[in-house]
């Protein structure tokens, strides 16, 4: 475990020596599983995680059907394996949680008016963990919708701010969002400049409420980017999107 004195150094350096308003490196790729209707690949530090997106579709059991909108259903996953001890395969009431929260994050940006009496299934499966995992999947199922061909006002992308050693900073780890002292993760429609998920963890005053909340919109912005080139690479054939985000 690390001493909280030594999650920031005196000269400013995280434990992975990043810088406070530093991102993880970052890689998102589009369309990879073949038998989905739109996937997404991403890789935010540590964490590796899969999307993918089935339909618009009949809704089973029909009973669910809504007659003027699309059934927007999101399961969000951690594999067996994705921790550093192994994971009960049950979903557990974490994930359930955590599907309901990308769910709602996700519902503001699609246009399920668009595709009334039909189910949109978003699965997001957690292959490895490294903390801020509901973001970075957050970021991938809206990655996956575009590469369906889902009708959607706007992206959405997920990144977190957090305090560390009474500081704010970005995009949180593993070891720093469970020995920090607050995390707070954010969704963001990057142009039309509207919040669809903000939640906190932990204890921060206005002022580092407000530095959290900038800075994980900065951080927003970067990811953005990253999503669009991943998009361009699938349809347009752009070279290899592996980016790590500079600052």
């Amino acid at each position: 475990m690390h001493e909280m004195a030594t999650l920031i150094d005196d000269k400013g350096l995280r434990i992975d020596g990043r810088k406070v308003d530093e991102l993880r490196p970052l890689k998102i790729e589009a369309g990879l599983i073949k038998n989905a209707d739109g996937s997404a690949y991403i890789e935010m530090g540590k964490n590796k995680i899969m999307a993918a997106v089935y339909g618009p579709k009949e809704v089973h059991p029909k009973h669910l059907t809504l007659s003027e909108r699309a059934l927007l259903r999101c399961r969000y996953h951690m594999s067996a394996f994705s921790t550093d001890t192994r994971k009960n395969p049950a979903p557990s009431r974490r994930e359930h949680e955590i599907s309901k929260v990308l769910r709602d994050a996700l519902l503001p940006a699609v246009l399920v008016e668009d595709y009334p009496r039909t189910a949109i299934d978003v699965y997001v499966e957690i292959l490895q963990s490294d903390g801020g995992s509901r973001c970075a999947g957050l970021t991938a199922a809206s990655v996956a919708l575009a590469d369906a061909g889902i009708g959607m006002r706007d992206l959405v992308v997920g990144c977190a701010a957090g305090k560390l050693n009474d500081q704010v900073v970005l995009d949180l780890n593993d070891t720093e969002d469970k020995e920090g002292s607050a995390d707070l993760p954010i969704g963001l429609m990057p142009t039309l400049k509207e919040v669809t998920l903000l939640q906190l963890d932990g204890m921060l005053n206005t002022e580092e409420f407000q530095r959290a909340f900038d800075l994980a919109v900065e951080g927003c912005l970067k990811v953005y980017q990253v999503q669009r080139a991943a998009l361009i690479k699938k349809y347009f054939g752009a070279e290899e999107v592996r980016q790590e985000v500079k600052q």
